[in-house]
This record gives C-alpha cells, structure tokens and sequence, in this order.
C-alpha cells in the first residue's frame, strides 16, 4: 500500500537531491510537522511515513509544519517498512541505545558523509526515525546498512522524534556544503569618504567650538584617535548621517 498526495510546492522543487526521513509508526501530528519543518530548514523534503497511528492526512502535522507544507504535501505513506526502503540503496537507522548486531556505528556528520558520496552517485538513501516511545526494534535496525548514534547524555538518552530529525538535518546540510550566511554584513557598507569627513569635521568644529581639545599641544593626538576609533567602527551612511543628527541635537539652542 502506497498513497502519496500529488500537488507540490515550488518549497521543495528546487532542492538538490537528499536523503528521505523514514518514520517509523509517528504517533502524533505535531511531531511529524515538526519533523517536516526541521528537514525544509535544512534542504530535505522526502518524507515517507510507515503507517502513521492517526492516519493521513493531519490535520495538527500540517499547522505544525510552519511554512513547510512542500514536505507535507509530497509526504508518501507505506504500510510497512519494507515497502517503504524498496527503492532505496543505503538505509541509516537512527538510535541513542548500543544494539547487540554486527552494525556499523556513526555519529551524525559521519553518517551525513557518506550519504553524501553516494547520493552523489545517483544512490538512493533512507534514514529511519523510530517511534516516540519506543524507538526503532530490533528487526527495524537490522534492516539499516550502519547505525546513526546521537551523542547523548547517557543518563538521559530520550530525544524528541523532531529533535533527531534536525540533528541529523543539520548534518546533511554541512556536508551538502550549505553556510552559515552571515546575518546581514552585505547590507552594511560603508559610507562614502566624502559623508564620514563631513561628519568628522562636524564633530571636530564643535568639539573645538566647546574647549574640548585642551591643552592645545595635545589636539593632534586628540583629533587622531577620534578619526581612528570612528574609521575603525566602520559607519555606514545612515549612521553617519544619525550621527550627524545627534551632534546638532546636543548643540542645538546652546551657542550665543
């Protein structure tokens, strides 16, 4: 049995190939929306779901995706787990307890490396995500070809469904080759030479018109370390012209 809803997002059109998250019997829609939104974060959008208990579609997966509705709608429902790994060549089974099998072991980044070389060649890869409560089962993990284990604390080695998903999301994204970008340092150039001596010599003549450069021998100095420390802070035009405004502002009514 396999269903899959039809109508997609441009959200998830233009991502590069990627692992599908498999989850294994979800119990709650709020975890699998979560889930959803974790994965579009991070350039996935494949997700299949093996015989979720409150059916599909749902309803509180949806509200709970944010914004992720292209991993919703493409979600792919199996009523096994077989069925559901039938195409796929390399399987990954995420677990936080040592199982006694002959399974390779891999923390996240290693694991979202080799998923890496092989959907690269055209392979196609699963991760499993076990169920809330109980995890994955035994026979579930021995279908996997190695074991994704999450450094956890071993004294407390429960992590929410949603919260493996994005670990291990997380992961691909950095062997994807996906950067940090960095929060909006294009924006901030730097203003013209011509604006930042307007504004120094602004702040030098009132300065200067308020006995601020004293004694006199000093003022080369003075008027030095001021013009390095504003240089240094890197003023864009509209802080420079803030500043400006400020000047005028506490200067304003007070000369005779």
């Amino acid at each position: 049995m396999v269903r899959e809803r039809r109508s997609r997002r441009d959200g998830a059109s233009a991502l590069r190939p990627a692992p599908a998250f498999v989850l294994v019997e979800p119990q709650l829609g709020e975890n699998i929306g979560a889930a959803a939104r974790a994965m579009l974060n991070f350039g996935l959008s494949a997700l299949r779901l093996v015989n979720p208990r409150d059916g599909w579609p749902n309803p509180a997966a949806e509200a709970m995706a944010s914004g992720a509705s292209a991993v919703i709608e493409g979600t792919r429902i199996f009523g096994s787990l077989e069925e559901a790994l039938a195409d796929c060549r390399y399987v990954l089974a995420t677990t936080a307890r040592p199982r006694e099998m002959l399974l390779p072991v891999l923390d996240p980044a290693a694991a979202a490396d080799a998923l890496k070389i092989r959907i690269e060649r055209g392979e196609t890869c699963a991760v499993l995500f076990g169920r809330e409560r109980a995890g994955l089962y035994n026979e579930e993990v021995a279908r996997a070809d190695a074991v994704i284990s999450i450094p956890v604390n071993p004294s407390f080695a429960s992590l929410n469904l949603a919260q493996a998903c994005l670990i291990v999301a997380y992961e691909w994204a950095r062997a994807d080759g996906r950067e940090a970008f960095a929060g909006g340092l294009d924006e901030a150039v730097p203003a013209p030479r011509a604006d930042f001596e307007r504004f120094i010599d602004h702040l030098f003549g009132e300065l200067d018109a308020r006995g601020y450069f004293f004694p006199p021998e000093k003022r080369e100095v003075m008027e030095r370390n001021l013009r390095v420390a504003f240089t240094r802070a890197g003023l864009t035009e509209g802080e420079v012209r803030t500043l400006r405004g400020v000047i005028k502002a506490l200067t304003r009514g007070r000369k005779k």
